[in-house]
Parts: C-alpha cells; structure tokens; sequence
C-alpha cells in the first residue's frame, strides 16, 4: 500500500461516528447540477450557468463524471461532520470508517458486489473535476476540485484491514461546516431508484422547504438546471410520470398548464397530520 501523500500527513484522522443520525445534505449540491442522472457512464461534461453561478463538471473517459447515487457518500460524509460539530467533536476533511459502515448508512446491501461498487463510486468522485463560482466572492472566480482529492484502503502491521480513508474537497467540507448550507432529508430518498427522481427531490427539498404554498418552476428550466443529457420532450415524460407516482417523500407534485406558456411544476409539503 502506498504511503500517505502530502495532504494526508497535514491533516488529522476523523474516525466516522457510529449509531444512527439525521441524514444532512449540502444545499448547494441540492441546487445544482453536479452530478450525472444517469446510471450509464457520461463523458459529456455538465455546463450550467444561470447569473452570476457557474458550474462546470468533467470526468474522465475511465470513469466518467460521478453520479447522483455516488452522492450518497458525501451525504454519509456531510451528516458525519454535522453530528461530530453537534457532539462537540473536530471534524476533519480526513475520514476513515469501514465500508460496510457507508453502505448501512445509504441504504445498500453489503455484500462483496457492494463493496466493489462503493469503490468505483469512490473512483468517479476523485476523478471527477468541478469548477464552480458559488460561494466565490466576485462569482467571476471558479473554485476547481475534485469531490475526493485521494483515498486509499487502510490496513494494519499484520494485514488486517482498517476500513477506507477518504480526503474531502476543501469546498464541500467548508460548506458543511456553516450549518446554514446544510438540510436534514428524508431517509426514504436512498430509496429512491431514478436518477431524475433522485435530482427532483433534493432540489424540491432545498428550495421548498415547508412553504405552505410551495414552488413552482418550469418544465424548460428545470431540464437546463438538472444538467441531463435527455431530449426536454424525454425530460417532460419523466417528470409527468413522477408526478403521476407521487413518490417524493414529504411533497405532493401536480402540473399547471396555460394556453401559450411552458408546463410548470408545482411542489407543495404534504400537510401535516392534526389532531
């Protein structure tokens, strides 16, 4: 195994929690296009811009850019370094926990097909390059990074293995430090198996909150915010289906039509329960 890289040797070792905790998520990755919806490999890199806030994500041809599922990992990271602030304990950008421990968290199985794929989604967040303006004064300067600058597989003297350890991005781990840029979701989005589904909620999530009115936007627009690859009539389908299964935990969607004007979606909370 390789010794430890510069970055490594600077930073001290955050052992991940264990038990359970409220699942957080980083509202910025909530907002934007980050991540690729589709289970297949994409080269194509993602281009948002909207204002002042640029996103640009790229992966490599042997991996290609990192998922939304691959996202359960920094969500599993983002509710480890909440509950250790909540706890009054330093977190670091350097964690080590046990496989088998991020796996429970996200909802997986934990058998050795598992396994093998929570390292091919390690691979594609580490190789995965983003250059973003959010949280850049000016916004006219980018932040570039990768989600993971490096892990490894950790053992001790004898062989036994000690788990991975991962180094988060500097920019990912200062927005989950402000807790103002972090949101508790539901547990049943692990659950969730499409990727535009997946993509819906978190941005519902983030931008709904619990607005007795909800929000609204339309069709056109949340297809350029999503950053996917489908034809808009392809992307229209599926948020009609999504609308017609109604598997958002928390929301209920429906859809505006006016004559002359683009689909909109509405999301609104579902009404709490009075006794």
């Amino acid at each position: 195994m390789p010794g430890p890289g510069k970055e490594t040797a600077q930073l001290d070792l955050f052992r991940a929690l264990p038990g359970e905790m409220a699942i957080r998520d980083a509202q910025d990755l909530m907002a934007y296009p980050f991540f690729s919806l589709a289970k297949s490999r994409r080269i194509v890199p993602i281009d948002f811009c909207s204002g002042p806030v640029t996103v640009r994500v790229e992966g490599t041809r042997a991996h290609g850019i990192a998922t939304i599922w691959d996202a359960d990992i920094l969500i599993w990271a983002a509710s480890q370094i909440v509950e250790a602030c909540d706890a009054g304990l330093r977190p670091s950008r350097r964690v080590r926990a046990t496989p088998h421990e991020i796996l429970r968290f996200i909802g997986r199985g934990t058998s050795r097909r598992d396994y093998q794929r929570l390292k091919a989604a390690l691979d594609r967040l580490q190789s995965t390059t983003v250059a973003t303006s959010i949280r850049e004064a000016t916004g006219r300067r980018l932040h570039r990074f990768s989600w993971i600058s490096e892990w490894q597989e950790c053992a001790d003297a004898q062989g036994r293995p000690l788990g991975v350890e991962l180094i988060l991005a500097d920019w990912f781990f200062a927005g989950v430090l402000d807790e103002a840029l972090v949101l508790t979701i539901d547990p049943a989005y692990f659950k969730l198996t499409g990727g535009i589904e997946r993509w819906l909620y978190r941005l519902v999530r983030k931008h709904g909150g619990r607005q007795p009115e909800g929000w609204r936007f339309d069709f056109p627009y949340l297809h350029c915010k999503s950053g996917s690859l489908a034809r808009p009539s392809d992307f229209a389908c599926d948020l009609r289906a999504l609308v017609a299964r109604q598997s958002l935990p928390g929301y209920v969607l429906s859809i505006e039509r006016k004559p002359g004007f683009p689909e909109t979606l509405v999301f609104r909370p579902v009404p709490r329960m009075t006794r």
